[in-house]
């Protein structure tokens, strides 16, 4: 027996899933099948390369070994397929992840744009607000918005991720609007997560750090877990919050929120990122959707920063 490259997809998509019929399915193959497959791969190769339960299967070290050699394999095929029939009319399937809430906003919109452009290709988008492992999920790019995580992934930064402090009209009339930083600690703050410290950068203002940043520690009536939640405490006039401009760029425009504290930047660079395993192999697919939704988010500015911007991408 040879191995083919469908044996390699059977045997990266078993290892990514740790289940057998989970990737016999995504191949059009019955259970069954898909064992006797991978059981005539592990005779060719001369050795056991899962570990098996009932339940599941898990790489043992000789499987991680194979598993980097067969992806390579895997990413060298397609790169030669696409110099053969043209990088722009790729084809198979784009597996995009991106947060939920800027993916339902911002990449769902220019998705049908972009498959009018490749007809022959297929996309599959998972909207999630957690982090994944793109390369065992068999995810071809990641959109990220933030601070990146140190990693062996390639990470193109896209557009500035702009920050402000907002409240609504209504909670500024009853409260007052602050100053500087340190007015937040005698207002009522929304909190996002666990971040109950805002660090600025403001020159000259009090509680300075050896980095230049000012660290404000803030409370309120509201915490949670989820940036819609937080959007709509501020647009309700519960208190003043930190919002992407991507995720309120609307709401500042027409008057619903107001921007406050801007001539004290909050500290550290945040940005929106794609994000994908590996440059020299890259696909076609991945290529042309990278540079597609660089042009449509606009440089140097987002178009939601943009003074003319209404609603949705152009």
């Amino acid at each position: 027996m040879e191995l083919s490259l469908s044996d390699l997809t059977l045997f990266t998509r078993t290892a990514a899933l740790g289940n057998i019929s989970a990737a016999g399915r995504e191949l059009g193959l019955a259970p069954a099948s898909a064992s006797q497959r991978l059981q005539a791969i592990e005779r060719e190769i001369g050795a056991r390369l899962f570990h098996r339960t009932t339940r599941k299967v898990a790489l043992n070290e000789d499987g991680r070994v194979f598993l980097a050699y067969a992806q390579k394999i895997l990413a060298d095929a397609e790169e030669a397929r696409d110099a053969v029939t043209g990088a722009q009319s790729p084809a198979g399937t784009l597996s995009i992840t991106a947060p939920a809430s800027f993916g339902r906003q911002y990449v769902s919109p220019i998705l049908p744009d972009f498959m009018k452009e490749h007809p022959k290709l297929k996309v599959r988008l998972l909207l999630m607000d957690h982090v994944i492992d793109i390369v065992s999920e068999g995810i071809d790019v990641a959109i990220r918005v933030g601070a990146l995580p140190d990693s062996s992934l390639v990470a193109k930064r896209l557009v500035p991720n702009q920050r402000v402090l907002c409240a609504a009209p209504a909670y500024l009339a009853a409260h007052g609007t602050p100053d500087q930083p340190s007015d937040l600690e005698r207002h009522a703050c929304l909190v996002l997560g666990d971040q109950r410290v805002w660090r600025f950068d403001s020159p000259g203002a009090l509680n300075r750090l050896p980095l230049g940043e000012v660290a404000v520690r803030v409370t309120g009536p509201l915490e949670s877990n989820h940036g819609e939640v937080i959007k709509d405490a501020a647009l309700a006039g519960l208190g003043i919050a930190i919002k992407s401009t991507w995720d309120v760029a609307a709401a500042l425009r027409d008057g619903r929120l107001v921007a406050v504290l801007t001539d004290h930047p909050l500290a550290g660079d945040s940005a929106i990122w794609a994000v994908y395993p590996n440059a020299r192999l890259l696909p076609a697919r991945v290529r042309l959707f990278v540079d597609f939704i660089d042009r449509r988010f606009g440089h140097p500015t987002p178009f939601w920063d943009d003074s003319d911007y209404t609603e949705g991408p152009s």
